[in-house]
């Protein structure tokens, strides 16, 4: 009621109105890079080589590396919450990439580990796989044995 109050005043006073703009369907986009700048479709050799080293450079400086869709705070797919619930459940540290986030990294780290499909998971530079690989880890306890000798 002192909100109301308030506002019936402010338009009393000075004839205030709260104007309203709807967000344009634009609003709830993400921008990201397109994946086919090229007459051909493909990326160019430099935007593949610049998603490449960005790639190298997050395993390399990071003992646990979680490529995934969205992050850890808001997975966006069940795969890449599950992997983040498994990482949670050991209480490890690690960092995480947003696919999502850069089209080229999203396409060129399924090269770079010759595998398909999104979460992956880096320990200590290596790749050990995706979801289901990562629960089968978890449940037979390699997985956190793997993460502690790569934080040894």
């Amino acid at each position: 009621t002192t909100l109301l109050s308030l506002l019936s005043l402010l338009v009393a006073i000075d004839g205030f109105r709260p104007v309203f703009k709807p967000a344009g369907p634009r609003a709830l986009t993400r921008s990201v890079p397109r994946m086919a700048p090229t007459a051909d479709g493909m990326p160019t050799e430099e935007e593949t080589g610049v998603a490449k080293q960005k790639i190298k450079k997050l395993v390399e400086e990071n003992k646990v590396m979680l490529f995934m869709k969205g992050n850890r705070m808001f997975p966006q797919c069940g795969f890449s919450n599950t992997a983040v619930q498994v990482l949670g459940a050991l209480g490890v540290e690690y960092e995480t990439f947003d696919i999502l986030e850069d089209a080229f990294v999203r396409q060129e780290v399924k090269t770079f580990s010759n595998w398909p499909t999104i979460p992956q998971l880096y320990v200590d530079g290596e790749f050990l796989g995706g979801c289901d690989i990562m629960v089968e880890m978890f449940e037979s306890g390699e997985l956190k044995e793997a993460i502690e000798e790569a934080k040894a």
